[in-house]
């Protein structure tokens, strides 16, 4: 059991630490790395498109790898070469420069990470846990994210104050600089954590036992893992609209820098108990059926903020509907990779179906931030905010039929097996 615990530990460490860099500082720090780097709204979302392409373009060899080669040097590998990336972010370089290091983190968070940390973790969960053990990934995730955004955020808090009074630049250069080597160094811990606590398993795959192209072959072929990338698609277009909410809070709720900053960290704890949660009721029910639900609690939510205006109507509900969102969302991220059980992916081929799943499921990496980015420069203040929510909730529709579309495909393929027996 402790044995178990330490691997667990392990990969939801270095499952969120790997991402902290490239996308916790422009989460709950937004606006004032929209000022720091002298960004527009499309310019950030440029740059994170440039980080999707290279991401997209590693995902699938990244399943590849992930069925051939060791989790444990493929995860420390990719959390030092992410960390060495943010030493150079500290030094606030321009949109070329970060351009260029957002393409590069698109390569070291991905190519050698993402799929070795799907395989190991449904290999952790086994046949009957699958929801579990997604829910505690994501869920422990989403703990580690809240704890370290709140130490980030004290960092921050810290050393602005002066800034707030005196709109000093230098000031908010400084604290936005020191939380992102707060960043830098818990990432370089993660790598140590892996190296150390997770074994070389006895039954991790040999590359000359592994055929990769028949591998690729029969996974581009099952129409089932394709849709389980566009409910993918759907529900991480819901994650990548957090990444708005500091801004939303600035700009309509009329926070602060930093209160919008502890605003998104405090909500950040609600991802741990939305992401177990769900994944207790995923193995209680199914994955996909809990999927198809919160997609239409989601569409119903966004549409709200989409019309909503402070100040017009119970504010108690407009805050009630940021809540259920981020609940919402995080709940479909603790059990979309559940799917891949539920829909029977045989487990030899995890890696090269998780490398597809999100070579497409994950394009929004690509598309969504400089969409949104434009949203919100073409109709600044609460306009472009409503266009921003409405767009969502438009994706959550098409996330309802995805899911519907996955469910009767699961059951045609369990009854045609039943007449087979």
């Amino acid at each position: 059991m402790s044995h178990r615990f330490l691997v667990m530990f392990s990969l939801i460490l270095a499952g969120e630490a790997i991402f902290s860099l490239p996308f916790h500082v422009a989460r709950f720090f937004r606006a004032t790395m929209l000022d720091v780097f002298a960004f527009s709204n499309a310019n950030l979302g440029d740059v994170f498109a440039v980080y999707g392409i290279t991401a997209m373009l590693a995902y699938f060899p990244g399943g590849a790898i992930a069925d051939r080669f060791s989790a444990r040097k493929l995860l420390a590998v990719s959390l030092i070469a992410t960390a060495a990336g943010g030493l150079y972010m500290a030094t606030i370089p321009g949109f070329l420069g970060m351009s260029c290091l957002f393409a590069y983190w698109g390569i070291t968070t991905i190519l050698l990470f993402w799929a070795a940390m799907i395989r190991a973790t449904r290999e952790w969960g086994g046949e009957m846990a699958q929801g579990r053990a997604f829910g505690i990934l994501d869920g422990g995730r989403g703990l580690v994210a809240a704890g370290l955004a709140s130490i980030a955020v004290v960092i921050f808090s810290q050393l602005f104050v002066y800034g707030i009074n005196t709109n000093d630049s230098g000031s908010r250069e400084t604290a936005l600089s020191s939380v992102i080597y707060f960043y830098t160094a818990i990432t370089f811990l993660a790598a140590l954590v892996t190296w150390l606590l997770v074994p070389e398993a006895a039954n991790d795959p040999q590359p000359q036992k592994v055929n990769t192209f028949s591998r690729m072959r029969e996974v581009l072929g099952q129409r089932i893992v394709w849709i389980q990338a566009f409910i993918v698609v759907c529900a991480y277009c819901g994650y990548k609209g957090l990444d708005n909410y500091a801004l939303y809070a600035v700009e309509i709720l009329g926070m602060s820098e930093v209160e919008a900053a502890k605003f998104t960290a405090t909500n950040a704890y609600l991802r741990p108990v939305a992401a177990i949660g769900a994944g207790f009721l995923a193995d209680r029910f199914s994955a996909s059926r809990l999927m198809m639900s919160l997609f239409l609690v989601l569409a119903v939510s966004y549409n709200y903020l989409g019309f909503a205006a402070p100040g017009h109507g119970p504010s108690q509900v407009l805050l009630a509907n940021i809540l259920v969102s981020f609940a919402g969302v995080y709940a479909l991220r603790g059990v979309y990779f559940a799917l891949l059980e539920e829909t029977k992916v045989p487990s030899k081929i995890t890696g090269t179906a998780v490398g597809l799943i999100s070579l497409v499921g994950f394009t929004p990496d690509i598309f969504f931030a400089s969409i949104a980015g434009r949203l919100l420069d073409s109709a600044p203040g609460l306009v472009g905010h409503q266009h921003y929510f409405m767009f969502l909730g438009s994706i959550m529709v098409l996330g309802i039929v995805a899911s519907a579309v996955l469910i009767s495909m699961t059951r045609s393929r369990r009854q045609a097996v039943e007449l087979e027996v």
